[in-house]
């Protein structure tokens, strides 16, 4: 009897001492912001060949960020991401029956480091529309990842358009 009260009172201390441990962990997800900011771009915005899109995004993160992506690709296919709730349908009825240049569609990924012990960081830089960019619908995704490894994606729909 005196073993089993021995071991006891270790077993309490060992799974107080985890779950204390599991409580420092991050398991928020890094927010992207529009707000108190001019955002750019938004969905169903139009650029030209040649164009610059003024990136501008808040990122927000509880404990700290780590770093965030840009990806553009077509959408001439149509497929989605659902991160938006902007439905851009005066471009579909067109690009139905329109052919891409899938060729010369534009294909952009850059990764970005955030500096260490950021929790707010407000992300601007310009990118421009490539001047042999296929004309047609683009998905603009953006992912920010915080310093534990948690991501937040929001995709918006742009168009190159002549």
């Amino acid at each position: 009897m005196k073993k089993i009260l021995y071991f006891w009172p270790m077993f309490i201390v060992l799974a107080v001492a985890c779950s204390s441990e599991d409580d420092d962990k991050d398991m928020t997800y890094p927010e992207i912001s529009t707000q108190g900011i001019d955002a750019c771009p938004l969905g169903c915005e139009e650029y030209r060949r040649g164009d610059v899109i003024p990136f501008n995004y808040l990122f927000t993160d509880d404990t700290e960020l780590g770093s965030f992506n840009i990806e553009i690709h077509n959408n001439f296919d149509h497929h989605t991401h659902s991160t938006s709730s902007v439905d851009c349908d005066e471009h579909e009825d067109h690009d139905e029956h329109e052919e891409h240049d899938v060729a010369n569609a534009w294909v952009y990924n850059q990764d970005f480091s955030i500096p260490a012990d950021t929790r707010s960081y407000c992300a601007r830089f310009d990118i421009e529309v490539p001047a042999n960019a296929a004309f047609g619908p683009y998905h603009f995704m953006i992912r920010v990842t915080d310093a534990a490894g948690w991501q937040q994606i929001r995709s918006v729909e742009i168009h190159v358009v002549e």
